[in-house]
């Protein structure tokens, strides 16, 4: 190598990453093991510039290296003994820097990132270091300047917790098909910013958007191999960049631009983010970052070998102090230049987990709960993982919310007709009490839904009675077996009207469950206009119009009925409270909740033990342990009626006179006044409860 003309001094051993400043910026990596740790700079033909970082500070390599200059493009190189596996420490692999803040292109898997050589000898192989550079296929980081553009963080719309209506979208798929989206801008930062698309959540009435993981990812072998792509984007390999293949021209200003545009709309952004693995895998794996840097610090190891406690190879040692303080520093730099309002967290229980399992109290729950820049954002655990004890629906402790996979299964089987399933059904109306209240949680803790990226999505659940994957190019092991869904006559599309009446019925039915239901509902991209993913339960390589939102088949009945229940739900406190319903007594003498049977009656204990018990009515007051909720006025009746048509008395309004029927799920709308014109007088007839119907109806 020619001498490098960039002047070295110490610098800091803080920030981590590349921080520009002056004349040249100050440069520090964490490889506590390695021998020599090298800054490599790219100019724009390519050629390579190394930069020994020749000071060290309890492991973390540093300098100040002069001339380096706003968008230069650079890598790291780190070198000393090889690991147990000869995967660390290869200086043939350029590493993508943790701290980076942006990426010049995508990470694609190339033969050339794998950190050992496997060579078949007889029957048997050998392993050695693999000395092919790869600095020409692996992605560089880019040194940003100050934000550009509107400050995305100080324009947060702050909605109540309780006031919430997620909508979970996948960035790309959500614009990329949009007809009234201009065509260089379908897929991506900016494409999801358009009017249209805005315009769309607005009018639904949805106040929060969950994208699928923006930090940038890796389209690892599997899926190179297979022809396809790791479109989800699951597979992490820089905590800090936004994903590249998402910009039109800069990621970093247009999700910027992005956030503060949905703020300004009062929209809510939340992220997925996979903070439980990244991108290298297991034995065999890339060597892109943190395996390049310190396999056996980064990453939880026993006897020499990954702990796979994610099913992706690795699992990221969370519970280590420089483990964590990335994962809080990659939070912090989302929230604060970003402005991102909330997180959620993949397989969050691995985060959580110490030597002898998951911990609600381990380190990174403790840690985030004190940040003060991380304080009132949203924490949202997908709560669970792939090992041994890892399913921990419930165990996640204030302030986190948690995906609620039982609703989706209830209420799926409850519509279904399955067997005593509504009084399983019961407790998710209700904000599923029996596994959130505890330890002064509020009802909103349980993220409802009932379907999300991973599964069916609604129009399928009522269309296919078995999930069809083909297209994965995985011989159909992929994806869940059991998806508690039913074709209703027919697998797939049909032109039959009465199985196509059917499952209309069924989806706006479950539609109407998630939408009354107490605790925080998430929306699917798509199910409001009746998207399809013709089957395939597990879209994650379906970078095309299976995995993208149709918007050309959009059902406008359906969407309609969607916007009146949301509008619904924003309009009646009692259905979106903080406080769990026991049926205690307030002190106006009501209960909270009743529960009565179709003649007028409560229901009894036989009741709920009745396999052809299916029609339920459930009263909703403000909660009787709350002063909020003694405040609260009115009152609103759920008639659900999982059977067939069946005739229900409902009691007398608190107030007399007659229930204002807000929507039917088997019948039109009306209006009159931009209202619901619809009314029923307990005291002349019962409601005519059509089958497979979801009725709300409210009283002052």
């Amino acid at each position: 190598m020619t001498p490098h003309p960039h002047e070295v001094s110490p610098g800091r051993s803080w920030p981590l990453g590349v921080t520009p400043g002056g004349d040249g910026a100050n440069v520090a990596v964490w490889a506590p093991e390695a021998e020599r740790v090298e800054l490599c700079l790219f100019d724009e033909s390519g050629h390579e510039t190394r930069v020994a970082l020749p000071y060290n500070d309890g492991g973390i390599w540093h300098a100040r290296v002069g001339r380096i200059g706003h968008g230069a493009r650079y890598g790291i190189r780190a070198a000393g003994p090889p690991s147990h596996k000869s995967t660390a420490f290869n200086e043939h692999k350029l590493l993508i820097d943790p701290y980076a803040r942006a990426l010049d292109v995508p990470a694609r898997w190339n033969a050339r990132m794998a950190g050992v050589a496997v060579t078949p000898v007889g029957h048997d192989t050998t392993r050695a270091r693999d000395v092919r550079d790869s600095a020409h296929v692996v992605p560089k980081g880019i040194v940003l300047a100050d934000a550009p553009g509107p400050d995305p963080a100080a324009n947060r719309p702050h909605h109540p917790t309780a006031d919430l209506v997620i909508y979970e979208a996948h960035l790309k798929g959500l614009s990329a098909a949009h007809p009234d989206v201009p065509e260089h801008l379908r897929g991506t930062y900016a494409g999801a910013a358009h009017p249209v698309i805005v315009d769309h959540l607005v009018s639904l009435g949805v106040n929060a958007v969950e994208f699928l993981p923006l930090q940038a990812f890796f389209d690892d072998r599997a899926v190179v191999e297979r022809g396809l792509t790791n479109y989800w984007g699951y597979q992490p390999i820089a905590w800090h960049a936004p994903e590249p293949r998402y910009a039109s021209a800069d990621a970093d200003a247009e999700l910027r631009k992005l956030v503060h545009t949905l703020h300004e709309a009062g929209i809510e952004v939340f992220v997925d983010v996979v903070y439980n693995h990244n991108g290298e895998g297991g034995e065999g794996g890339v060597t892109l970052s943190l395996r390049g840097l310190h396999e056996t610090g980064y990453f939880r190891m026993h006897d020499g070998a990954h702990v796979d406690d994610t099913g992706t190879g690795n699992t990221i040692a969370a519970e280590r102090p420089m483990v964590l303080r990335l994962i809080l520093d990659s939070m912090r730099h989302w929230a604060t230049r970003y402005g991102i309002d909330g997180f959620r967290f993949d397989l969050a229980a691995a985060v959580g987990r110490r030597a002898d399992g998951f911990d609600p109290e381990a380190a990174f729950f403790q840690a985030v709960r004190q940040d003060p820049t991380l304080a009132g954002l949203r924490l949202i655990a997908e709560p669970w993982d792939l090992g041994p004890g890892g399913y921990q629906l419930g165990a996640f402790w204030h302030p986190w919310s948690e995906w609620n996979d039982r609703f989706r299964d209830d209420v799926r089987r409850a519509w279904r007709g399955d067997p005593l399933a509504i009084a399983p059904l019961g407790k998710r109306v209700l904000g599923s009490a029996d596994t959130f209240d505890h330890g002064r949680r509020a009802a909103t803790a349980s993220v409802n839904f009932v379907t999300a990226h991973d599964g069916f999505t609604l129009a399928d659940v009522v269309s296919f009675a078995h999930k069809h994957n083909d297209a994965n190019r995985e011989h159909g092991r992929d994806g869940h077996n059991e998806n508690f869904s039913d074709n209703l006559g027919a697998e797939g599309a049909t032109h039959d009207a009465e199985i196509l009446g059917a499952r209309t019925q069924r989806l706006r039915a479950m539609l109407a469950t998630l939408l009354t239901a107490q605790g925080v509902p998430m929306l699917l991209a798509g199910d409001e206009l009746g998207n399809s993913q013709q089957g395939n339960n597990n879209a994650y390589a379906q970078d095309n119009p299976t995995g993208w939102v149709d918007w050309s088949g959009r059902d406008e009945e359906l969407l309609g009925f969607v916007r009146h229940a949301i509008a619904a739900r924003h309009r009646l406190p009692v259905l979106r409270q903080e406080t769990f319903l026991h049926g205690r007594t307030r002190d106006d003498g009501r209960r909270d909740v009743e529960w009565l049977r179709p003649d007028g009656d409560p229901t009894q204990s036989a009741d709920w033990e009745d396999e052809g018990f299916r029609t339920v009515t459930v009263v909703l007051r403000g909660a009787a342990d709350d002063p909020r909720g003694a405040c609260l006025a009115g009152a609103v009746a759920v008639v659900i009626n999982t059977g067939d048509d069946a005739d229900v008395h409902l009691p007398e309004p608190d107030s007399g006179g007659i229930w204002r029927v807000e929507f039917d799920s088997a019948r039109p709308i009306t209006f009159e006044n931009g209202a619901a014109a619809t009314t029923h007088d307990p005291a002349a007839a019962p409601y005519p409860a059509m089958a497979q119907s979801l009725t709300l109806l409210s009283c002052d």
